[in-house]
């Protein structure tokens, strides 16, 4: 059996933060997306781009609601200087006229979730977990190559992270994903993970699980093995029985 656990120095920092999770498997490999598809999913991150600009009521991207939650969020643990939340990252460049684009697939639509719901959203290759997933805070050391860097560069000591037994599978929170479990063209099963801390928000969070779900089983063909929303009164959860 394989977990996915927040560990208790997570809720520590983050009582009331709330963490959406869905497994699916049996994913359609990029190549075989059938073109209409790929099209359709390229036409929702088109409108989430737009639909991104109602969160947008500041062109200093900090003094937005939805990034300052964030940005707050980020002080209290050690991060690697000039580390923001992935959010903060696709929002600014809705900001200045620069829309997201297409990457693969599950990549656009987690994409689209994230902009149209303002949340932040990842997503990690399954197969290659090493044990169980927890995410807290690290003594810092843990392996990790940053996607698109040739150099390993580990964790800090008081780093809040995604990680296994093999190291780190996202650092600081949500900012930046790993090679080694990063979803690629061939993934056909899928660790997708949404989260909040803006206690006022958990509605929204739940709408973005539920729709996320639902454009993976549709254009991806994925089965939906788990859907859950971590609390800290329900702080883990099978990923692989």
């Amino acid at each position: 059996m394989q977990k996915f656990i927040a560990e208790e120095s997570f809720w520590n920092l983050f009582p009331g933060a709330s963490i959406g999770i869905v497994v699916a498997r049996n994913m359609k490999k990029t190549e075989d997306v059938p073109e209409e598809d790929i099209n359709a999913i390229a036409q929702i991150l088109n409108d989430a781009n737009s639909a991104a600009d109602q969160h947008l009521t500041s062109n200093t991207i900090s003094q937005n609601e939805v990034v300052a939650v964030w940005r707050a969020a980020y002080q209290k643990f050690k991060t690697k200087k000039g580390a923001r939340c992935s959010v903060e990252n696709l929002l600014k460049r809705v900001l200045k006229g620069n829309p997201v684009g297409h990457i693969t697939p599950s990549v656009d639509i987690y994409n689209a979730i994230s902009l149209k719901y303002a949340l932040p959203v990842g997503g990690e290759d399954i197969d290659a977990f090493v044990g169980d997933v927890r995410l807290g805070l690290t003594d810092g050391g843990l392996a990790f190559r940053p996607l698109g860097e040739d150099e390993d560069d580990p964790t800090l000591p008081g780093e809040i992270c995604y990680h296994d037994d093999e190291g780190a599978i996202c650092r600081c929170l949500n900012w930046r994903d790993g090679v080694r479990t990063a979803l690629s063209d061939d993934s056909q099963n899928a660790f997708l993970v949404i989260e909040c801390v803006d206690e006022n928000r958990v509605g929204d969070l739940r709408a973005a699980v539920d729709e996320f779900a639902q454009l993976m089983e549709r254009y991806l063909g994925a089965t939906i093995e788990a859907k859950e929303i971590i609390t800290r009164e329900n702080p883990e959860m099978v990923i692989v029985a």
